[in-house]
């Protein structure tokens, strides 16, 4: 089973639109496989990130899935315990915003469950589009501005003061729209489950169904 053919292109975009700024910048932004500074804390991710990270998983060697299988039912786990309406497959849907943002809270330094003993994410060609534009700030097409959240930029001053880079999101994510679609298929056999939302944590164990 393979994620819907025109997502990873999708993200092959953002992972351009990241390269474009190193190359044309050399030696100035730190974002690298193997910095995981910013690989704290849960966060929601969409229908077709769960599907490209659960292929992922079961890509990798049968010790690596297990094991990363084990730290994501342990930070699932433990988030049921604070809310117990969150129960497989993990969907974050029915918490809602607020209640979403309450169970994160006491969770906002864990380790993300893809990551070894050394910080190196084990999934790292197959990370959520989340992962994939953080470390510079974006200028949308409406002119709208998503601000830089690395939390190390204040360590590198020239990085610190990089504009933001263009990107055309809104028309990204009119794309995406078919790609969830196609994932909420292949997931639940159900298009009208486009909508739903998980954790890396619930899209890692939906490797094990």
């Amino acid at each position: 089973m393979t994620p819907p053919l025109d997502y990873p292109a999708l993200l092959a975009e953002l992972d351009a639109w990241q390269a474009a700024a190193s190359l044309r910048l050399p030696g100035v932004i730190p974002c690298r496989a193997g910095c995981s500074a910013c690989c704290l804390g849960p966060f929601d991710i969409s229908a077709a990130d769960s599907l490209v990270v659960r292929n992922g998983v079961r890509g990798l060697p049968e010790p690596l899935r297990r094991a990363i299988g084990v730290r994501a039912l342990d930070q699932l786990e433990r988030m049921r315990a604070v809310d117990r309406r969150l129960e497989a497959p993990w969907e974050i849907g029915g918490l809602g915003d607020d209640g979403f943002d309450a169970l994160l809270e006491p969770f906002e330094d864990d380790p993300c469950p893809a990551l070894d003993e050394h910080g190196r994410c084990q999934i790292y060609e197959s990370r959520p589009m989340v992962c994939r534009v953080m470390g510079l700030g974006m200028r949308l097409g409406s002119g709208d501005l998503i601000e830089n959240a690395c939390p190390i930029q204040g360590e590198f001053s020239e990085y610190a003061a990089l504009p933001p880079e263009p990107f055309a999101l809104e028309e990204w994510e009119a794309r995406e729209e078919g790609a969830k679609r196609r994932a909420a298929i292949e997931l639940f056999g159900d298009p009208a489950r486009a909508g739903f939302e998980t954790t890396v944590a619930g899209a890692i164990l939906l490797a094990f169904e």
